[in-house]
This record gives C-alpha cells, sequence and structure tokens, in this order.
C-alpha cells in the first residue's frame, strides 16, 4: 500500500500488500507510533549499507527510507550548502478545474521545517563532491555553517506547534518524554512469515542531545551489556521482553523546570577524539584519495590524524 511506496520504501519501489494492515489501522481512526517504525527502519537501512561497505560489496538495491537520511542531511547541511531554507518553494494543492489569475503562482512558500527541507535541490552528488562532504564531515563545519539545532527560526517564520516545556500540554509533554527514553525501537514488524526477520535496533538519545539544544555529554550506549543488538525475534513474548527491558526514563520527570542550555562538555570532546582514531586510522585527505581517485593531495600537506 501507499506505506510502502511512499514511507518505508521497500524495494519493489511500489505498492505492496506488506504494510497492509497498518494502512487499514491508519484508515478506520487507529493511532498507533508510526515514527518508531520509521525510525527503526532508518537505522536499519544505515546498518545494512555500513555493513556493504565495511565487506566491500556494492551496496544494491536495499530499499528503505532514503527521503529520510536525505531530508536530515538537508536540515543540517542548508548551511554549509547555502540553501535558504524559508526561501524554498512547494507545490500548491490546486482542483484540476481551478483557473490560475496571471499573478498567481502555482507554487506556494513552506508551511513547516519538513517541507522546506524535502524540496533542497541537493547537489547531483559526483565522486568529488562526495570527496568534499566527506572531508567536511571528518573535519567539521566551521561555526558559520553549522547547524546542531535545524529548527533555528528567530523570526518566527514558521509555526510553531511542539511545547515540550510546557507541563499544561500534556501530549508534547509525553513526546518529549518518549524522546529521551532509551529504548529498542521495532524494525520489519509488517508482513508475515520467516522472510520478514523481525529485530530490532537501539535508540540512545543521549547521543542527539546537542540537537535538542541541551548540554551534550558522551554518548552512553545503555543496552551495550543488557542484549545483543539485531537479534530475530520469534515471538511476541520475546518482543515484549526486549521492550521492557531496561533503562527507562523517569516518567515523572519534571519538564517544565528544563532549561535549554546549548553546550559541549570537556568529556565529550575527549570522548569523540578517542572515537575517532578508531573510526578513521587515517587523514581526511588520504580517504578524499579513495573515494575520488582523480584527486590529489597537495605535496605541502602533511598527513596527520586529525
Amino acid at each position: 500500500m501507499w506505506l510502502d511506496k511512499f514511507v518505508f520504501c521497500g524495494r519493489s519501489a511500489g505498492s505492496t500488500s506488506v504494510y497492509l494492515s497498518a494502512a487499514e489501522r491508519l484508515a478506520n481512526g487507529g493511532r498507533f507510533p508510526l515514527g518508531r517504525y520509521l525510525l527503526g527502519s532508518t537505522y536499519h537501512l544505515l546498518h545494512q549499507v555500513a555493513k556493504k561497505l565495511l565487506l566491500g560489496q556494492p551496496t544494491g538495491n536495499l530499499g528503505g527510507p532514503w527521503w529520510f537520511i536525505n531530508m536530515w542531511l538537508s536540515l543540517h547541511m542548508h548551511k554549509h550548502l547555502q540553501f535558504d531554507l524559508f526561501a524554498q518553494r512547494f507545490p500548491r494543492d490546486i482542483a484540476e478545474d481551478y483557473e490560475l489569475d496571471e499573478e498567481e503562482s502555482t507554487t506556494r512558500s513552506p508551511l513547516n521545517f519538513g517541507e522546506a527541507a524535502i524540496v533542497l535541490p541537493g547537489t547531483g552528488g559526483n565522486v568529488d563532491q562526495v570527496s568534499r562532504f566527506f572531508q567536511t564531515l571528518y573535519e567539521g563545519l566551521t561555526k558559520e555553517q553549522r547547524a546542531w539545532m535545524p529548527y533555528e527560526d528567530p523570526d518566527i517564520r514558521f509555526p510553531l506547534t511542539f511545547h515540550p516545556f510546557n507541563d499544561a500540554l500534556n501530549k508534547d509533554r509525553e513526546v518529549m518524554v518518549a524522546i529521551i527514553t532509551p529504548r529498542a525501537i521495532p524494525v520489519n514488524f509488517f508482513g508475515s512469515g520467516k522472510a520478514s526477520n523481525l529485530t530490532y535496533e537501539f535508540y540512545n538519545p543521549s547521543a542527539l542531545a546537542h540537537q535538542l539544544a541541551f548540554g551534550q555529554l558522551p554518548i552512553a550506549l545503555c543496552y551495550a551489556d543488557v542484549i545483543k543488538p539485531r537479534e530475530t525475534i520469534t515471538s511476541n513474548l520475546e518482543w515484549i521482553r526486549i521492550a521492557q527491558l531496561p533503562p527507562n526514563a523517569d516518567t515523572d520527570v519534571d519538564l517544565s523546570a528544563w532549561i535549554p542550555a546549548l553546550f559541549i562538555t570537556q568529556a565529550f570532546k575527549q570522548w569523540w577524539e578517542e572515537w575517532k582514531e578508531h573510526l578513521f586510522c587515517r587523514s581526511a585527505l588520504t580517504y578524499r584519495g579513495m573515494i575520488d581517485p582523480e584527486y590529489k593531495v597537495p605535496d605541502n600537506t602533511v598527513s596527520t590524524l586529525n
């Protein structure tokens, strides 16, 4: 159905019956956390791509929500790409029998950050651009280009619809508690039979504290010593046990007392420097040469571990 074609984007690149039960539930007015399944699908896609790249294999047609990854990158890289989110245009909904006046436009301004990011034109990737982007991600963006908080809108051009620190708005408070709660998120929970390969990914919110305008501490891998990652789930009881594993955020936390305070601790900087030595064992310029064979390392450049 439409969930498979437009949201989760399966390998068939079309409508299938894999998400039929979920589509019927939504059509009948049912409510369930669809975002949790989308996030699980995204995490699993990134894991599959990383595994194939480590083995030197082509990624092939994995399916998955590439559009969501592209939108996330567009939000965080729009300053580096010199795109103005607020200047983007979005197609209008125009009835077939409606005739436009000469001064009327077929497009409109975006209504929110999601619309603005999804229509960004991109850069038409080639090996040179890919290698430059890698060096940017490896060495970091300049202070002027950073977008730790991609939803910055000081002029309030997009309406603010999320109020996580207002305790009177219980709906937003529940969403915020869900955001800050470590958990296992489901993967491939739609479909039937052994081919569906039910499994899970780990959601560690400490990895995105800076994006939520909080202080960034070293990332805590909450489930590292609790359960193995991506084990196959064979029964409902097994998933219930995994979903109820600690750690769990305090559901009585008083969000009204929270204050956004954007900073990075020295402990996080030291943690990241140590992890970079494991993730990148060579200089950024060396990797650029591997990605783009035509790239030549400058003679006056000393290759050191950054």
